[in-house]
Parts: structure tokens; C-alpha cells; sequence
């Protein structure tokens, strides 16, 4: 979300996302804000502090960590009293995933933790013992069930090998997908024994869609503008993608709306018409759209104005209106 009001902020959330409010993010207030201090601020028995390259890890919890952990109380606190008013069933929490997180910390030496394997699996192992924590704040303070949304904008780069090393004149080696996999199904197994359904989100444009279905997520979150699987431009590996998840019954949180403002606010059946579309080139009927996704912006709203933001969460959830009685309705293949 934009700014850094965060009782603004979940004020938005609360009013336009009343089925399942998100504790929202401000990455505008700086250190500790963004998503890789804010994952940092949850990670138990690890420290990182802010160094001139990014951030780094440290020997003990300094000022930085000290400034992620407050923030993140206190946006607890402003999303507790937003929902006084309406005590949902569901909320939603986000993190850094833990190949995303490991590709944007570094080491004691400086080199990126996605250097070092067994690096990665403390990493992971803290963060899973540190969100499982802080989902069950969650859940105490609001009565609701949690969804768990791991963040993994980074995970293309990695399973490509297309990051650059610390000298800059190399890459760091690729991740195998199995090894990533392993990883990520290791999290979603962790929060399904505590029954908080897990989404995947990977909002780049390449989106590695089969992995991130194979390891039991709940949803996955995708870029639903993108050109891979948007009109004349879709490529047929990137629509069997979509409709290997929708067959096995996935849905997918499916991002429709632009994340900052338009010339014009669009109408609600134009942007209803791109996922329509995607339905009946994959040969699903537009009335299961109402199961099979949920509409949200391309991505996170933090360059966004304020207005905008409101605007864009209230267009998500007329969108979903629209799932749940198509106009025009075809007779399709009912898959």
C-alpha cells in the first residue's frame, strides 16, 4: 500500500476488502518497510542490519531489526482496530519467500545467501518458525483464519541463474527446480498443518507456473495483464500453465487491475474481459471464474496514490462481483 499512514492504509484495506483483509505493507517508511526488512524483522535467531549494498546479516539484532519489528507492531495494531467494525472470517498475511528472501540478503562476507545451500535452509527454517508466530498473532488478535501469502518476485532469477554475483562480473549458479520446489512444498506443508492455506505470488513475466503448482499451494498469484497469456500475444506453454491449475482445481489470484492510476478509471467489464477472454480460449466456462480466481491489482500498490489504491481494492472486488454472474455467459466445454 502507499504512503506511510498506516491507519490510512487499513482503513482502505478494511472498507474495500471486506471477505479477506490483508495486514497491509508500506514499503514508503523506508528500513525495515520493504518486503525483504519486513521478512527479515520476522526471522527467529537471525539479525540483518542495512548495509550500503542492501541488507546484510549481522551478528546480533541492531537498530534496523529493532525499526522492522515496531513497524510491523504497529501495523498489527492499526489492522486490529480497521476490523473492528467487521471481524472477517479470512485475513492475509505476506512475506518474502524464502528463495526471494535468500536472494536479497547477503552473508557476513557479503555475498548473497543463495550462495550458500546450507545458508538457505536456515533461512528457510527461521522464517517458517518466525511467520508461524506471527500467523498466530494474527489469528489471536482478529478471531479469523489466516492465509499465508509468500512473496517470490525473485524466483525466475534464481531458477535462471541471472543474479549477479557481489563482483558483478558474475551470475550466481541456478537453483534446480526440484531443490526450489523442495523448499517451497517444505512451507506450504508447515502452514497446512496448522490449517492456513498458503498462496504462491510471483507477479514477473515469466512466472515459473507448473513449479509453483506442483508443491500444494492454495493459489497461486500471477500477473494476469502479461503478454504471455493475454490476447494476440499469449504463448501456448504459458496458457496450458493456467489451465493444468484450473483443471486440477487451483485458483488463481489473478491480477487485473493497474497498480497505479490510469488516464481514466476503466470500467469494471472491460477489465472483466481479459479474464473472460483467458476462460474461453482455455475452454472454461466464464461462470467458474466465481472458483477459479480471484481478481487483484498486477501487483503491489505502493506507488500508487492513495485515492488510487482505494479506487483499484474497490474495482477488485466489483470484479469479483462479475465472476459471480458473467454477462453474455457462454456454453463452452464445462471443465
Amino acid at each position: 500500500m502507499p504512503g506511510t499512514d498506516v491507519r490510512e492504509a487499513a482503513a482502505i484495506v478494511a472498507g474495500e476488502v471486506g471477505a479477506m483483509p490483508f495486514v497491509p505493507e508500506l514499503p514508503g517508511r523506508g528500513v525495515g518497510a520493504d518486503l525483504t526488512g519486513r521478512t527479515a524483522g520476522l526471522l527467529v535467531d537471525i539479525a540483518v542490519e542495512v548495509v550500503p549494498t542492501g541488507y546484510r546479516v549481522t551478528q546480533r539484532p541492531g537498530r534496523d531489526h529493532r525499526r522492522a519489528v515496531d513497524l510491523m507492531r504497529g501495523d498489527l495494531d492499526a489492522f486490529d482496530e480497521a476490523c473492528d467494525a467487521i471481524r472477517p472470517g479470512w485475513v492475509k498475511v505476506q512475506a518474502a519467500g524464502p528463495w526471494t528472501l535468500a536472494a536479497t540478503v547477503e552473508t557476513h562476507a557479503g555475498h548473497r545467501v543463495l550462495t550458500d545451500r546450507g545458508a538457505v535452509r536456515d533461512f528457510a527454517a527461521s522464517l517458517l518458525e518466525g511467520l508461524r508466530g506471527h500467523v498466530a498473532e494474527v489469528a489471536a488478535r482478529t478471531g479469523a483464519r489466516v492465509v499465508v501469502q509468500l512473496d517470490e518476485p525473485a524466483l525466475p532469477a534464481v531458477l535462471r541463474g541471472s543474479l549477479p554475483t557481489a563482483s558483478g562480473y558474475g551470475t550466481v549458479r541456478a537453483v534446480e527446480e526440484n531443490d526450489a520446489a523442495d523448499l517451497l512444498r517444505d512451507a506450504v506443508d508447515a502452514f497446512a498443518a496448522v490449517g492456513s492455506p498458503v498462496v504462491l505470488h510471483c507477479c514477473a513475466d515469466d512466472p515459473p507456473m507448473k513449479l509453483l503448482a506442483g508443491v500444494g499451494a492454495a493459489a497461486i498469484g500471477i500477473d494476469g495483464t502479461r503478454r504471455a497469456i493475454s490476447g494476440d500475444t499469449a504463448l501456448p506453454a504459458a496458457l496450458d500453465a493456467v489451465g493444468e491449475l484450473w483443471d486440477a482445481g487451483t485458483p488463481i489470484m489473478l491480477g487485473l487491475v493497474r497498480t497505479t492510476a490510469p488516464a481514466r478509471t476503466p470500467e469494471v467489464a472491460v477489465l472483466a474481459q481479459r479474464a473472460f477472454d483467458l476462460a474461453d480460449r482455455l475452454g472454461f466456462a466464464r461462470h467458474r471464474l466465481a472458483e477459479l480466481a480471484v481478481p487483484t491489482p498486477t501487483c503491489g500498490l505502493a506507488g500508487a496514490t492513495p485515492d488510487w489504491a482505494r479506487t483499484a481494492l474497490g474495482l477488485c472486488r466489483q470484479l469479483g462481483e462479475a465472476f459471480l454472474d458473467p454477462t453474455g455467459d457462454n456454453d463452452v466445454d464445462e471443465r
